[in-house]
């Protein structure tokens, strides 16, 4: 029974956080409203906010694949969240030509998938990272 607990613990804490990192992700952002421009169709926005989410998900499982403990699933998790939105940030300071967000409420489609890309990439790289 213990086993079930575990999962289940784990699971919610995985669930809770990625719910948590999309309103932070959103929060972060307040020129871009990606669920109104989503229900707008924009695919762009859907992009990102999808980016975000998978790139999250991703460091999510590596945290509870190598924590030791729930606590310590939680703190990457969180740390997880942060750098995410860090780079999105970057990414805007980066781009001086022109605004990621005025990008994407344009729907510029090639802006989103390179945030999109952006997104997993550096999930996939602080997953990585959390192989200690």
């Amino acid at each position: 029974m213990n086993l079930y607990i575990n999962f289940a613990s784990y699971l919610g804490v995985a669930l809770l956080l990625l719910l948590i990192g999309i309103v932070l992700f959103m929060v972060s952002t307040p020129k871009l409203k990606e669920m109104k421009l989503i229900a707008a169709n924009n695919l762009s926005a859907s992009l990102v906010l999808g980016g975000k989410v998978i790139g999250l998900a991703i460091v999510l499982g590596a945290a509870a694949e190598y924590s030791v403990s729930l606590i310590d699933m939680a703190i990457w998790g969180l740390i997880g969240i942060v750098v995410q939105i860090l780079v999105f940030i970057l990414a805007e300071l980066v781009t001086i030509r022109f605004s990621i967000h005025q990008a994407i409420e344009e729907d510029n489609k090639a802006v989103g998938a390179l945030l999109f890309s952006l997104s997993i990439a550096i999930g996939w790289i602080v997953a990585k990272c959390l192989s200690y």
